[in-house]
């Protein structure tokens, strides 16, 4: 790992690697995207519009300045090869989890979860809980006969942690097995014809404090009326506002051992708007899990 930052590192990240507590790295990978492709140049895209924000949170009143954040920028992941690519991340969230800090990676397609939290549930011993933000519910068993895929990536992190261990927000969208899997095995607030809810959210946030919690963010939560940048859009879904309070909210009351924000397709929205909402988003978790 490069112990120094490169210069596109995202804006009041440049902490040494010694002295920091949370570090962030790329994984630019979109070899299993079922739809339309472009997540890897979401961490490139982020770091550079990033100096068109402020590292001051008036919604926390924290500042990334403050705080102690190294950017190591982008793996070089083998295309064509997913689960070469999922070594690859499993070993840089390895190497991070051993000298005590904080992993936030930034995808790239859903499916490079897998790789991080691969590490991380072997950390923990598998005691481990999932708070996924998406509007997929990711729990095929295969896609294409494919078993590793962005449409998968929460059903393999099931087949780590077990039944009960996985809480979904914002799930508007998958096949009918995926949703009658969750209804036996995971914990899922689906999104009704009123909308995206995440009034359970505080339940669920008292339920798992004291305990090690994965966080993961498909920005594809996001109604595509503002947000389109992404590669597979589903109508209906949170606000920004709504996606921010549950994110500080999380962040100041769980132990969040990593976490990882993905599916930005920065292309397909021309304005610049999704990435600078990603930016904005990314801003505020680093954030609400520093410690």
């Amino acid at each position: 790992m490069p112990l120094e930052n490169s210069i596109s590192a995202f804006i009041g990240c440049e902490a040494g690697y010694d002295e920091s507590k949370i570090v962030i790295f790329g994984a630019p990978y979109d070899c299993t995207t079922s739809y339309r492709p472009g997540t890897r140049f979401g961490p490139r895209d982020i770091r550079a519009e990033s100096f068109g924000i402020e590292t001051y949170s008036p919604y926390q009143d924290k500042d990334l300045t403050d705080c102690k954040i190294f950017d190591s920028g982008d793996l070089e992941l083998r295309f064509g090869s997913p689960e070469s690519a999922l070594d690859d991340i499993k070993a840089r969230t390895a190497e991070i989890l051993s000298d005590g800090k904080l992993p936030l990676m930034l995808g790239g397609e859903h499916l490079v979860t897998l790789g991080q939290f691969r590490a991380i549930a072997e950390k923990y011993n598998n005691d481990v809980y999932i708070l996924h933000f998406d509007a997929h519910a990711d729990l095929r068993d295969e896609y294409l006969g494919q078993h590793l895929s962005h449409a998968c990536v929460l059903r393999r992190c099931h087949d780590i942690v077990g039944d009960g261990r996985i809480f979904q927000f914002g799930i508007r969208s998958g096949d009918r097995e995926e949703f009658r899997f969750a209804e036996k095995h995971t914990v899922m607030f689906k999104t009704g014809i009123d909308g995206v809810s995440f009034d359970a959210l505080p339940g669920v946030i008292e339920k798992l404090k004291g305990k090690n919690v994965y966080l993961t963010i498909d920005l594809d939560v996001l109604d595509p009326a503002f947000f389109c940048g992404t590669g597979t859009p589903e109508a209906g879904g949170a606000t920004f506002n709504q996606l921010l309070d549950a994110i500080i909210k999380i962040g100041n009351s769980l132990n969040i051992v990593g976490a990882d924000l993905n599916e930005l397709s920065p292309h397909y929205d021309q304005s610049g708007a999704s990435t600078a909402i990603a930016c904005k988003l990314l801003r505020e978790t680093l954030l609400a899990v520093y410690r």
